[in-house]
């Protein structure tokens, strides 16, 4: 059997996780639009958490059906990991969400993908060895893509307050890499720490949620609508259970630096949906959201993306030693 087989089908994994990513930014903006013509006072807090909110309720409760016999002999490190990465995906979604309000989204998009480098750096440190000159070319490379992706432009950026949460929000999104990488953890099974994941962001998202409805009451209200709750039914599907269960799955078969990058590949399928996806969900749900324009912002920048990608395959780095 090919040594290199459960590797090459993780790559391919991870690559479909980040496709189902892609997908959601369409669908939050239309989550987002819809809960605004059905309250028009919400807070901008109070829209992203009943975009996020939902999601995780459904999914957590989806899989503590299904994966009920695991659940019922759940182990100790399976609970630890699952409360890590739900406690590092929550952080980093609440300072970027926050961070967003006081920067550009083309600044928030590239400065939340800036683990890409940070993460080579962690393990330099941490194995006391410098990278190959390949990781940082590579580095170079996906951070290059990402910023002609967004349309980032480097002569307005400033270290503001915005700028900060999502460099500390990319930290936490490094932190949860760097957990499914724990070797400590390589017994563990995919579905219990999923789930206890999920509740844990579903608590957080849901206090938020409640916290900053304008009544109690509002928060039953977008449940009543049916485009909001079949935009929130695919993205629990596809971009919430879909997603994390295969990252949770198949992130520990590579490396933190590999995982780094091809999490990268992410705005290229954001890009890609947005050609033609939010035509067709505003068509059906009754809000204006226009589909995006082909650019040569998408084809460099993903085409330096896929050559980091391309180019770290060719010598992949090994894998950490417990």
């Amino acid at each position: 059997m090919n040594a290199r087989a459960p590797h090459t089908t993780a790559l391919g994994m991870l690559l479909l996780a980040n496709f189902f990513w892609g997908i959601s930014f369409p669908l939050i903006k239309a989550i987002g639009s819809a809960h605004a013509q059905l309250l028009p006072a919400s807070s901008t807090w109070f829209i992203t958490a009943m975009c996020i909110a939902p999601r995780f309720i459904l999914g957590g409760a989806f899989l503590w059906a299904i994966a009920r016999r695991q659940l019922a002999d759940i182990t100790r490190p399976e609970i630890r990991q699952g409360l890590l990465l739900g406690a590092s995906a929550s952080c980093g979604m609440l300072l970027q969400t926050d961070g967003l309000q006081f920067t550009s989204a083309s600044t928030s998009a590239f400065l939340t993908q800036f683990y890409a480098l940070m993460i080579p750096i962690c393990v330099a440190v941490r194995a006391r060895h410098w990278p190959r000159p390949v990781v940082w070319i590579c580095s170079v490379l996906v951070l290059a893509g990402v910023a002609i992706l967004s349309g980032f432009n480097f002569r307005t950026l400033h270290l503001g307050r915005g700028e900060l949460e999502t460099l500390i929000s990319s930290g936490f999104f490094m932190w949860q890499i760097f957990v499914l990488e724990n070797k400590g953890y390589a017994g563990n099974r995919a579905l219990p720490v999923t789930a206890v994941m999920f509740g844990a962001e579903a608590a957080v998202f849901s206090t938020m949620a409640l916290l900053s409805a304008p009544s109690p009451a509002d928060v039953l209200v977008p449940w009543t609508h049916m485009p909001w709750l079949a935009f929130t039914v695919l993205l629990t599907g596809f971009c919430t259970i879909g997603s994390f269960t295969l990252m949770n799955k198949w992130q520990p078969a590579i490396t933190a630096t590999e995982a780094g990058l091809i999490y990268c590949t992410e705005p290229i399928f954001t890009s890609v949906m947005a050609l033609f996806l939010p035509g067709l969900l505003s068509a059906w749900a009754g809000f204006n959201y226009p589909n995006e324009s082909l650019t040569w912002h998408l084809l460099l920048g993903g085409g330096l993306i896929t050559a980091a990608n391309i180019l770290i395959q060719l010598r992949p780095p090994k894998p950490a030693t417990p």
